[in-house]
């Protein structure tokens, strides 16, 4: 019996019996839902989120402080090397990365270093992925180095053409009376770091890590591919030894091409040449890094060599004093007391700090969720929102700017045999050896190198032009995602470039929904398979019923296109004939009045001769209908009551349960005016029911 679970594979299109018995589909019993009312719920939730034992108060802090639970479980014998090695490694690529780094900040080289060794402690602490590295990262420095070059202006702190620093700076509220123009810079800088990680905090207090997933990943590679652009280009002034200020708004990538190109004839050909031989260098060397990573324990650091060679060179070679190189100057030891935000500067700084706050929780959690899906274990987002808000909070007290996690030290880490979080402990005593010995050796270092060296960690995100082809032919939204996204970050404005992506990602979702189309449906042979026309060869259309999917929920803005793309596809649109229909009554009265009543209606009978329609049955395949609103169940009341007015049944098969809740909820089922509840849980079963409703009536006038 077809009727019957299981029974109906080879009988789909059966046509019923001579006794034209109505076939009767399959029947699910559906278990019982009882809506509690929402002050239950609530009172529930709360209860559970205010409830205060010393069993919750010890998960909250263990949940709260994860080093907590994976401490205790160590073990040394295994873990410890690895960690110590990795550690090492990752604190001595660090240390000039995070001096070079500061340029873009536009701070002091200490800064750099404070900021990587404050973030690596805090996160060991609270983070929960056991392999990323928290410290400084290019795009967001260069965020934050915009928004302080835009307050060093406004504060009155001007640099010329000639790229020289004039002006103490006049305060306009006074705060900082006798701050000079670093002191101003990381006073600006730290207060955008506090304000970025209170935003992070709050977002994670309100629970709302699962936001990092619609930041898809075309958008963040193509908002870093398009931010490191911008760094290359701030960069090239020091690789040519340019004294030019940093250019503000939007078209600052053209407007830097443009003064570099303006005065090449100022270059400095001792930092030049530097910046040749350092390419040099370090280019062919990362790429044998990155060749033989699988066969080196541990890759060499190169970068720290070249720190190395150059600052020698510049201080015995007397760069500054004879060729006017511009070099990192004095770099103190130890550490300064913390200081206070300048809370004044909050409200100008807010939209720049909250651009800053997604952009370093979505690539922390993009990063600690890939590295943990690869090595078999879970990190929790909300977590991962904490640790970076207070890896941004507290050292904003100390004089440090915003981090996140960072690819490239990340991939050192993990290839180096870290294990847990320890790691990045071991990597902050590193850096705090060379805060407290090394640091002022790093003088005569020269700003070129450390351009150098951003400009060739900038390597991997600009491959990613090498992969556009690909990725077009893979999937040209998200190819189309990452252009736009790339283009506006670097032509435009970077955090123009981060909203215009993450409206295009939205718009291509919801375009999807509004270019669905209204599939026929045909049958593979007498089994219970049924296929779109248009799609597969060989399918057949079945005898009196036409059967559509739409592959789109079916809500207020597509609902207009969802009727349209059905008509159509139906060869019946119900308003166009009602129109077509009094057109053609209101031209037969016409026609009778003239030509009199003895001529009657055998002389314009022919003006409205009705059609017969090749179906008496409408099946919708609502499978792919993932949801439906209100304005969803009023669009298929409408096209069940324009059908019915030509004698057409309308069935919907295949509906989920939370379709079939809308329906009811809004009142397509209406028993008063025969529109009873019939489930289908099968396009087949709603097939043999629409048949057996022509064999039982006879036939149906579908004629119009």
């Amino acid at each position: 019996d077809p009727s019957m679970p299981g029974g109906g594979s080879n009988v789909a299109a059966r046509a019923p019996g001579p006794e034209g018995d109505l076939h009767v589909p399959l029947i699910l019993e559906e278990r019982g839902k009882e809506e509690e009312p929402l002050k239950v719920v609530l009172g529930r939730k709360l209860k559970k989120r205010c409830s205060w034992s010393p069993a919750r108060a010890a998960a909250l802090l263990l949940d709260s402080v994860p080093i907590l639970k994976w401490l205790p479980r160590y073990r040394i014998k295994d873990w410890l090397l690895g960690d110590v090695m990795s550690g090492v490694i990752v604190g001595i690529l660090l240390a000039p990365q995070s001096i070079a780094y500061s340029l873009l900040a536009a701070q002091d080289p200490i800064y750099g270093l404070y900021t990587s060794f404050f973030s690596c402690i805090i996160y060991t602490f609270l983070g929960t992925s056991r392999h990323i590295s928290v410290g400084i990262f290019g795009v967001l420095c260069l965020l934050v180095g915009q928004v302080v070059e835009r307050e060093l202006a406004v504060a009155g702190y001007v640099t010329d053409m000639q790229g020289n620093r004039t002006g103490l700076g006049s305060l306009e509220n006074g705060t900082f009376p006798d701050c000079d123009r670093s002191c101003y810079a990381i006073i600006v800088g730290s207060t955008v770091t506090f304000t970025a990680g209170v935003y992070q905090v709050l977002m994670g207090l309100l629970q709302v890590g699962f936001v990092s997933v619609f930041l898809s990943d075309s958008l963040l590679s193509g908002f870093a591919t398009g931010a490191s652009l911008t760094i290359l280009t701030s960069q090239l002034k020091y690789l040519l030894g340019l004294k030019l200020p940093r250019t503000q708004g939007w078209g600052s990538l053209i407007k830097t091409w443009i003064g570099l190109l303006g005065s090449l004839d100022q270059t400095n050909m001792c930092d030049l040449i530097t910046s040749v031989l350092c390419l040099l260098v370090l280019v062919p060397t990362k790429e044998l890094n990155e060749r033989f990573k699988s066969k080196l324990k541990a890759p060499i650091p190169f970068e720290l060599f070249v720190v190395i060679a150059t600052t020698l060179a510049s201080h015995f070679g007397h760069f500054k004093e004879q060729y006017g190189s511009e070099v990192s100057g004095h770099i103190p030891t130890g550490f300064m007391p913390p200081q206070l935000p300048a809370w004044s500067l909050i409200p100008r700084i807010a939209l720049d700090a909250f651009s800053i706050a997604i952009v370093g929780f979505a690539i922390t959690v993009s990063l600690s969720e890939m590295f943990a899906k690869k090595h078999g274990y879970v990190v929790d987002p909300n977590q991962e929102m904490y640790a970076i808000g207070f890896c941004n909070i507290i050292p904003s007290f100390f004089r440090c700017f915003v981090t996140s996690a960072a690819l490239t030290k990340t991939l050192v880490k993990e290839s180096t045999g870290c294990q847990t979080q320890l790691s990045s402990l071991v990597t902050a005593l590193v850096l705090l050896l060379i805060l407290l010995v090394i640091a002022p050796f790093f003088y005569s270092l020269q700003k070129c190198v450390l351009a150098v060296i951003i400009m060739v960690n900038l390597r991997g995100a600009l491959r990613k032009f090498c992969d556009v082809p690909q990725m077009w032919r893979a999937n040209r939204v998200d190819a189309g995602v990452w252009l736009l996204t790339m283009a506006t970050s670097a032509l435009v404005n970077t955090e123009l470039g981060l909203l215009l992506g993450v409206l295009a990602s939205a718009f291509c979702v919801l375009a999807r929904t509004q270019r669905a189309q209204t599939l026929q449906l045909g049958q593979s042979g007498d089994r219970d398979v049924f296929k779109e026309l248009t799609a597969y060869k060989g399918l057949q259309t079945l005898p009196g019923v036409a059967a559509f999917r739409y592959e789109a929920p079916i809500y207020y803005a597509n609902q207009t296109l969802f009727k349209k793309s059905l008509y159509r596809n139906t060869g019946l649109d119900p308003v166009k004939e009602r129109a077509r229909r009094k057109r053609l009554e209101r031209g037969k009265k016409q026609e009778e009045e003239r030509k009199g009543a003895e001529q009657g209606p055998e002389a314009s009978s022919g003006n409205f001769l009705p059609h017969a329609l090749p179906f008496h049955t409408l099946i919708i395949d609502c499978g792919p209908v993932l949801f439906l609103d209100t304005a969803g169940v009023a669009a298929l009341k409408e096209v069940r009551k324009d059908f019915q007015e030509f004698g057409v049944q309308l069935l919907l098969a295949q509906c989920n349960t939370s379709t079939i809740d809308s329906l009811r909820r809004g009142g397509y089922y209406d028993p008063e005016t025969g529109n009873v509840e019939i489930i289908f849980h099968t396009v087949g079963d709603a097939v043999r029911y629409g048949q057996s409703l022509l064999s039982q009536n006879g036939d149906c006038d579908t004629s119009f």
